[in-house]
């Protein structure tokens, strides 16, 4: 199971991918990051993109549609619970930002973040890549 700079290092062999990071949500601070930073500072981009990675996260809209209308209270992402987003797409002219939640046994606290060039990238096969990296992430 790879950890964090092996997922990294694998995010990035996706095509338009600019830069990456694992993030910790709740705190904005940048686990592991590779490549550019859309800022130029990984850490100001770690906690920007966090921002809005719990501003999702903790919005009941996003939580009543997950399975029915007692799932994933705001209260039970913030306290550790899985957060009822798989992930968030944030689209500008020049790219795509993909924050994909990841599930732990631990805290579920964490996002992938994957800048991706819109010109070369493919959003769909990123989005899905994304996902089979979060799931086999090992955080220690």
């Amino acid at each position: 199971m790879p950890g964090i700079d092996e997922c990294l290092l694998e995010v990035m062999r996706l095509p338009g991918a600019r830069g990456a990071a694992v993030v910790d949500w709740t705190s904005g601070l940048a686990l592991g990051t590779i490549g550019e930073s859309p800022n130029g500072d990984h850490e100001a981009t770690a906690a920007e993109t966090a921002e809005v990675a719990r501003m999702a996260a903790e919005q009941p809209v996003f939580a009543l549609g997950a399975t029915g209308p007692s799932t994933a209270l705001p209260e039970k992402a913030a306290a550790g619970a899985s957060p009822p987003v798989e992930d968030v797409i944030v689209t500008t002219r020049a790219g795509y930002h993909i924050l994909r939640f990841v599930e732990t046994a631990f805290d579920s606290s964490v996002f992938l973040h994957l800048w991706l060039d819109r010109a070369e990238g493919n959003l769909a096969l990123a989005r899905i890549r994304l996902g089979e990296t979060a799931e086999r992430l090992v955080l220690a």
